[in-house]
């Protein structure tokens, strides 16, 4: 009777042994996966401080653009061409300078010599860019007349930089004709600066 007593507290303190290493097991798997959630939401939270801090980043250089600059950068970005949207800088041509013919889109020497200097920039700088030619005109003239001659010195302009090396799908255009003046309508001065290209170069 003893005897039976005996091997069943045996048995019964073997089966708490294997149940008390058993909780051991337990609790050191569930602490192990437990450290790996843990490291995974902090390596998850780091993306998300990263991430938010690009962001910010972004935010603070499109307050510091021009509204024009904001569009081109907000067409760019629509289009896909952009991995991060960053702006440049910008390069305007002036009627001075691009000396267009009265409502012609023919490139002067002069013009074509700025545009070798953007060129040659650009390739100096040896990076992929995303350029927006946006054309400008004043306000003289019907706006329908004014808009499709603003797209055509625009195009020129495409057509001159991809000719020179600047790929097409790198390059857009845009006609804003009289809408957004520099100066005033009401003078010969202010009409001229009006008439411009403007480049704005992207990355």
């Amino acid at each position: 009777m003893s005897q039976r007593i005996s091997s069943v507290a045996i048995a019964g303190a073997m089966a708490l042994t294997v149940a008390g290493l058993g909780g051991c097991a337990t609790k050191k798997f569930v602490t192990e996966q437990v450290g790996m959630v843990d490291t995974r939401v902090n390596a998850v939270s780091g993306q998300v401080s990263d991430v938010s801090t690009r962001v910010a980043d972004h935010d603070a250089r499109l307050a510091g653009l021009d509204q024009t600059s904001k569009d081109a950068l907000a067409r760019a970005t629509a289009a896909g061409k952009l991995a991060e949207g960053k702006f440049l800088y910008s390069e305007v041509l002036s009627d001075d300078s691009m000396k267009f013919a009265p409502e012609k889109a023919n490139l002067s020497p002069e013009a074509t010599a700025r545009l070798d200097a953007f060129v040659d920039k650009l390739k100096t700088d040896n990076r992929n860019v995303y350029v927006e030619v946006q054309g400008h005109t004043d306000a003289t003239g019907p706006k329908a007349i004014n808009y499709r001659l603003g797209e055509e010195r625009a195009e020129a302009v495409r057509r001159y930089l991809n000719e020179h090396g600047v790929a097409l799908n790198r390059i857009s255009t845009i006609s804003y004709g009289p809408d957004q003046p520099v100066a005033s309508n009401s003078k010969r001065d202010g009409r001229k600066a009006n008439r411009r290209v403007v480049l704005i170069v992207l990355s």
